[in-house]
């Protein structure tokens, strides 16, 4: 890492108001204010940069961020996100490695994944997804549970079924 100060901004969502952290090269954090596991401030020295602005902020991954979230939010399908570093343990990376490769508007299931994984729990597939830390760019949000039952999302069920029916999962 180039440098070691955390980078905090705010972005206003349809949804409420968004919290990003970054460093600079990567979003680490990217939560639903007052979401369940919300993150606290990162304990190396950080900035809050404020409210994304349309210009500029100087600091490329709240930028790219910006950029990913607006054509989100704006209903199209916004590509790649920016780099991401959200941490965690080894089968949290493996988790959050799969929910990558689920795409837009599509669902799995938390024993699909476990399937995938090769262990014996849904439950445990459930809580590395239920602390993602970097939510809608690792999309938690596509997993569901068997039969197609909306469960299980840290930012409430409304904002998990008002985010599928932007991507045309549910309508």
């Amino acid at each position: 890492m180039a440098n070691s100060l955390i980078y905090m901004a705010h972005y206003a969502s349809p949804l409420g108001d968004i919290t990003l952290a970054c460093d600079s090269e990567a979003i680490t954090g990217l939560w639903f204010d007052g979401q369940k596991h919300f993150a606290a401030p990162p304990h190396a020295p950080w900035k809050d940069m404020g409210h994304l602005r349309p210009e500029a902020s100087g600091i490329k991954p709240l930028d790219d961020a910006r950029r990913w979230l607006n054509d989100y939010f704006g209903g199209l399908q916004p590509g790649a996100p920016p780099p991401l570093h959200p941490g965690g343990s080894p089968f949290c990376q493996s988790v959050y490695g799969i929910l990558r490769t689920i795409p837009y508007g599509q669902t799995t299931t938390y024993g699909q994944i476990a399937r995938r994984l090769n262990v014996p729990s849904a439950r445990a597939v459930g809580q590395a997804v239920g602390r993602n830390p970097i939510a809608l760019m690792i999309p938690c949000h596509r997993v569901i549970g068997q039969g197609g039952k909306l469960t299980g999302f840290a930012a409430g069920l409304e904002r998990k079924e008002w985010l599928l029916r932007l991507e045309r999962y549910l309508v």
